[in-house]
């Protein structure tokens, strides 16, 4: 099974695993903002201003052939949603998108979103497929796989290919692809996970990209009756990094087919040395955001495993002495983003492999 068909599966929804631990007596989450399309990271500004990227839902093509024999279809329907003052409103439209026809499903597209400090934000919009593929999607191909600066002015220009280059270096030796799905600045440095490519990458300020890290395929035991070998290479599909309280990267892991319960990682990479498995048994990981205490939220977007069709998803919080709790399950869909306000608040956004029933929930911080 193609590396695509992980990501397509991922994107489309499908779990969620509760690691041991008790449950948090938080509040139960608001709504935010809803109707959205296939919602994915998101960011909060300084003063509590939310942006949350939607995938999209594709559109009328072209089309390929998915990984599963059917159709995905290309549209300008990628968005970028403003939550403000109890308000949302689309400040960012006709980005590129990726998905099943009528319903939208399993788009890729916008991915992630990282406010930079002056004003502006950094974008990257994802493919999930061979870096080739985008020649076969007309005027929109070229602008599948990118990393993209947004100024403070809302200006939109790309930056750097990010699959242009797994196709050049293919740093993890293994099929073409490429899915860029997230990004995130350390001192004016920034960082890229290639989701497909199975990587982490700096991106200078020239636009030249060079390898940070590979994340390369891990040997399981597959789970019994699907007829696989034992061991099983399964590929390692790091999904999100952002910056730990120690100056250090860490970067989840979403694992690949056949998607076992507790076999994802959060690994914590200093740039020149091998990353190091900061949280482990964890399961099909797509998001991760640190509060000011130094605890790390964990979003799992298929808890009971991806194979499962179990869509109950699971927030989960891990403290620096490495104890752990539930935070939320319970009416979690698919969820995928996690970020956390300058006064505790955080924000999820649920059902991210739908079209229209994307939301982004808040469960209100201590101070309130």
């Amino acid at each position: 099974m193609s590396l695509r068909l992980c990501l397509l599966a991922v994107l489309a929804g499908l779990c969620a695993l509760i690691p041991a631990g008790s449950a948090t007596a938080h509040k139960s989450p608001e709504v935010v903002a809803s109707g959205l399309d296939n919602p994915r990271d998101l960011d909060v500004g300084r003063w509590g201003t939310v942006y949350v990227v939607e995938a999209g839902r594709g559109g009328s093509g072209p089309c390929l052939t998915g990984p599963e024999g059917d159709q995905v279809c290309a549209g300008a329907t990628g968005a970028v949603t403003q939550i403000r003052h109890g308000e949302q409103q689309r400040v960012l439209e006709g980005l590129p998108s990726l998905a099943t026809p009528p319903a939208g499903a399993q788009a890729l597209g916008p991915s992630d979103i990282h406010l930079r400090h002056f004003g502006g934000a950094y974008l990257t919009v994802g493919l999930g497929a061979d870096p080739a593929v985008r020649d076969q999607l007309g005027d929109l191909g070229p602008d599948f796989g990118q990393l993209y600066k947004i100024s403070a002015f809302g200006h939109l220009r790309a930056v750097a290919d990010i699959s242009a280059y797994e196709a050049a270096a293919n740093p993890d030796a293994g099929e073409f692809d490429s899915n860029p799905n997230s990004v995130t600045t350390d001192r004016g440095r920034i960082y890229v996970v290639d989701a497909g490519g199975n990587t982490l990458l700096r991106v200078h300020r020239s636009g030249e990209i060079s390898t940070v890290a590979v994340f390369p395929d891990r040997l399981i035991t597959p789970p019994p009756g699907m007829g696989l070998p034992d061991p099983f290479p399964m590929q390692a599909v790091p999904t999100n990094v952002v910056v730990g309280p120690d100056g250090a990267l860490y970067v989840s892991q979403l694992t690949g087919f056949p998607f076992p319960v507790g076999a994802a990682n959060v690994y914590r990479v200093e740039p020149g040395s091998e990353p190091e498995v900061y949280a482990g048994d964890l399961t099909n990981v797509t998001d991760l955001a640190f509060d000011r205490h130094g605890n790390l939220y964990v979003v799992e977007f298929a808890a009971n495993g991806l194979a499962s069709g179990d869509p109950t998803g699971a927030l989960i919080k891990i403290r620096p002495d490495g104890s752990r709790e539930t935070v939320l399950s319970e009416g979690l869909v698919n969820p995928y983003g996690v970020a956390i306000g300058r006064r505790g608040d955080i924000y999820l956004s649920n059902h991210g492999g739908e079209a229209g029933l994307g939301e982004v929930l808040r469960i209100k911080g201590q101070h309130h």
